[in-house]
């Protein structure tokens, strides 16, 4: 909007230039983002409190997050009203790309705020159905894939890391392969949840990361220098990352250890749901499992326990699934193996960066 209303103004107020970079809208879009949070957390958390929407908190869980029930939770609509605020004011509303990563941010936050509302409002002991929460993502990521695959110079090939010459084209089964991307990711980002500040931290780190990848893939000659794939107009996805970004500090402010409010369902589901969008616009999708790597190992943490478990009838490989609280049971306190698992995440979004010169 900001875009829209002020850089028309350049050709009579020279500063207005500025808007036309999107280093310089980036960088405000993540102040927006981290302001807005930062200033509206505490009313928000008294809003939760006085509605009493507390976190539910398993029996079977750990011991030790028994004295979490009750902490405000539903946190994940204050990241996502900042995030789309910060992008509406500071991107060009005609890019197809800014609206496919609204549509898949704004829909999976629905459907996380419908599970939240029904477990932490209405307290039921369960939100929807597992097999209705995948449908209901399935559906939407399948239309994400669809819009985007449309566009006439979109690239269906897949873009596999350290190897520039193998580069396999799957025509419309990309919209399958985008479909688990998204799907896959924001799920992933979901069960990493479960500590404080656990998974916003990753978060941040990879929406920075992939900050980087959407502006050179939206940048012609740093594209062709790098020898990866130009996705022409992608490179305002480098805005929403930093939105995404600037949201998730904000957020983490008040979500770090002992946190006073828990993001939920409405949180985890858009945040992974819009990483794994930002990875196919700008086709780094495998990348992302290096990228998010810390995502990838507790889902697997939690398949591998529980196909285990079914084949051995009852034995376990871990002490608890996701993997976080197998280390929690084990006897780490819970600033160790958040920030343990934050390291984790920044050396894996190193590596990832590094492809970008060795292919």
């Amino acid at each position: 909007m900001l875009y829209h209303l002020l850089y028309p103004l350049h050709t009579t107020i020279s500063a207005f230039n500025v808007f036309r970079y999107i280093t310089f809208r980036t960088i405000y879009a993540s102040l927006t983002a981290f302001i807005i949070c930062f200033i509206l957390g505490p009313w928000f958390i008294r809003k939760l409190s006085q509605m009493q929407v507390g976190q539910y908190i398993q029996e079977d869980g750990p011991e030790t997050h028994h004295k979490k029930a009750g902490t405000p939770t539903m946190g994940g609509t204050l990241i996502i009203f900042a995030i789309i605020i910060a992008t509406m004011l500071w991107t060009n509303l005609t890019n197809f790309y800014i609206w496919i990563l609204i549509l898949i941010t704004t829909c999976y936050a629905a459907i996380g705020f419908i599970d939240d509302y029904l477990m932490q409002v209405k307290k039921r002991n369960k939100g929807l159905t597992v097999k209705g929460k995948l449908a209901l993502q399935i559906i939407i990521a399948i239309i994400t894939g669809i819009l985007v695959c449309s566009r006439p110079d979109f690239n269906t090939q897949v873009t596999i890391p350290f190897f520039k010459n193998i580069s396999p084209d799957l025509g419309w089964g990309y919209v399958i392969f985008a479909t688990l991307v998204i799907v896959g990711t924001s799920n992933a980002v979901n069960l990493t949840d479960g500590l404080d500040g656990l998974a916003i931290g990753p978060v941040i780190i990879a929406a920075v990361t992939y900050m980087i990848f959407a502006y050179v893939a939206g940048h012609v000659k740093f594209a062709n220098y790098l020898q990866i794939n130009y996705v022409a107009s992608s490179g305002e996805a480098t805005i929403f990352c930093g939105a995404l970004a600037g949201a998730g500090l904000g957020f983490l402010w008040f979500n770090a250890y002992p946190a006073q409010i828990f993001m939920g369902d409405v949180g985890s589901l858009p945040l992974g749901g819009a990483l794994g969008t930002i990875a196919v616009i700008t086709k780094q999708e495998i990348l992302l499992v290096i990228v998010g790597g810390l995502f990838v190992i507790e889902a697997l943490s939690v398949i591998f326990q529980v196909g285990y478990f079914k084949v051995t009838k009852g034995r376990r490989i871990f002490r608890m699934a996701p993997l976080h609280h197998h280390f929690e049971l084990k006897g780490w306190a819970e600033p160790k193996v958040i920030v343990r698992f934050w390291i984790i995440a920044i050396a894996l979004a190193l590596i990832s960066m590094s492809t970008l010169k060795l292919r």
